[in-house]
């Protein structure tokens, strides 16, 4: 994931060079400006009657510059015990830009009114200093990236992936029993587990009483399956409890050795969740770039033949409208949302000025 390099300081700072993160987030940029070119609107910038407008910038300096958080990505959305908003955000910086000074993940900003049309940021973990939710002394240049945040009762869980870009060491997993002010720390899993793709996790908090939990591996530049496992929701941190599905001997059950429900690709951020009696998955498409979605009526739908809607389509800066992003990662669905009124956080990067998260509003959505 190009969020997740652990950035150096910016050009001009201290005489050092862009980071890889910053020199993919161009290299993005470059490929989708050969792909789709300027000026008029791509062809393809929507599928069928899938359309998307932006709401608002959620962070950035005039946003967020605030709580010392003008600069950070991700802002995946969790609705709190106490009816608050928290965006769980990832790497984060003060100052001038992207990697100048006071660098910490994850994040957490908050809105107190949680309302889809008037979403804003008037809080943080930490007031007029947004904290690290966790210890993370980013030796060596690794980070703690989130990968989901969700809340079962009066209780909020989040997941967390450690190491160097496309080195994840492990994951590990936290609860906040306060509204996410603080954090406690549960288990941990291995990151070569399954071959990696045990690594990003997302979940769907269920009503029979268990999580449904997607995995790939955190990695863009190679092919990854997509795993479910399932757990029961008193059992989330305990790993022994995780049960993947899989198919042997000739059925899909639960419990057999995993198999992935969906073609191999390269994987961005994903997000699952239960809503509207059924099921979403939103995730960044690596190849071609755009942000899709499915829905489906169980956790073990068959996402092979469950047809994709892009909801995101790249661009180039100044070329943005629409649906269309420049740079764009994320999708974290927002709580509140309905298959009718379906909102979104959607991350941009391209340069260290231009690196936040959005509220994108998507219509026409086929459920």
């Amino acid at each position: 994931m190009v969020r997740s390099q652990p950035p150096t300081p910016t050009p001009g700072a201290t005489g050092e060079g862009p980071s890889r993160r910053l020199v993919l987030g161009a290299g993005l940029g470059m490929a989708t400006a050969a792909a789709l070119g300027a000026g008029a609107p791509p062809a393809n910038a929507a599928v069928a009657a899938v359309t998307g407008t932006k709401i608002r910038n959620l962070t950035g300096p005039a946003e967020t510059g605030q709580f010392a958080a003008p600069w950070t990505d991700l802002g995946i959305p969790v609705r709190c015990p106490d009816g608050t908003m928290l965006f769980v955000c990832g790497d984060t910086f003060d100052g001038a830009g992207v990697g100048d000074r006071d660098w910490r993940s994850p994040v957490g900003l908050r809105a107190r009114r949680p309302d889809l049309g008037s979403l804003v940021i008037d809080d943080s973990v930490g007031g007029a200093h947004a904290v690290g939710l966790v210890p993370e002394g980013h030796q060596n240049g690794t980070t703690a990236i989130p990968s989901d945040v969700f809340t079962i009762g009066n209780t909020m869980y989040m997941h967390l992936m450690r190491g160097l870009i496309y080195q994840t060491h492990h994951s590990d997993f936290w609860r906040s029993t306060d509204n996410g002010q603080t954090w406690q720390y549960l288990c941990q899993w291995p990151g070569d587990q399954y071959g990696g793709q045990f690594q990003q996790k997302t979940y769907a908090v269920a009503d029979d009483g268990y999580c449904y939990v997607l995995s790939t591996v955190f990695n863009r530049d190679i092919d990854s399956d997509l795993l479910l496992h399932r757990v029961r929701q008193d059992q989330v941190g305990n790993p022994a409890a995780y049960q993947p599905w899989g198919y042997a001997n000739g059925v899909w059950a639960w419990g057999n050795h995993p198999t992935s429900i969906s073609p191999r690709r390269r994987w961005g951020e994903i997000c699952f969740r239960a809503m509207g009696g059924k099921y979403a998955l939103t995730w960044l498409n690596m190849a071609p770039l755009s942000m899709r979605a499915q829905i489906f009526p169980l956790p073990t739908s068959n996402l092979f033949t469950t047809p994709e809607q892009t909801v995101i389509v790249p661009t180039t800066p100044g070329n943005e409208w629409g649906n269309a992003v420049a740079s764009p990662y994320g999708g974290f669905i927002v709580p509140g949302s309905t298959f009718a009124d379906f909102h979104i956080t959607v991350s941009q990067w391209f340069d260290a000025q231009n690196y936040r998260v959005m509220q994108y509003r998507i219509n026409g959505l086929a459920a």
